[in-house]
């Protein structure tokens, strides 16, 4: 019981965490993200002024990544980070760290963004 105990309270613990905002450039019509933001986080915020909605990147393997928008597909409410789903505050939908809908109002999945990548940076088509 008390292992149980410790893993809830790390989940809690976890959801708590203040979200990173990563550092961003744009080149071509790409955001370039840095790798090395992942070495402590297991997702990063994209915030730029050329998106509507903050992006959330999150890598799935070692050489894998998902950038997806962080507008609801509901009613277009700003998503927020919830241990590793997002979930938006305004009527409750809840979606994978890839963007599929777990729980409605939500019907429809995230905008997702195409990526690429090379050793150094993360690069997200606008």
């Amino acid at each position: 019981m008390l292992c149980g105990a410790g893993i809830v309270f790390s989940a809690v613990l976890q959801s708590c965490k203040t979200a990173f905002y990563a550092p961003n450039t744009i080149s071509e019509n790409k955001i370039v993200v840095s790798k090395k933001h992942f070495a402590q986080n297991k997702f990063v915020l994209i915030k730029n002024d050329q998106l509507q909605a903050p992006v959330y990147l999150t890598k799935i393997n070692e050489s894998e990544y998902s950038a997806i928008s962080m507008l609801c597909t509901h009613k277009s409410c700003e998503l927020k980070p919830a241990g590793i789903n997002l979930v938006c505050p305004c009527h409750g939908s809840e979606f994978s760290n890839t963007g599929k809908v777990l729980s409605p109002p939500a019907e429809k999945d995230l905008k997702k963004y195409n990526i690429t990548s090379d050793m150094e940076n993360i690069y997200i088509q606008l």
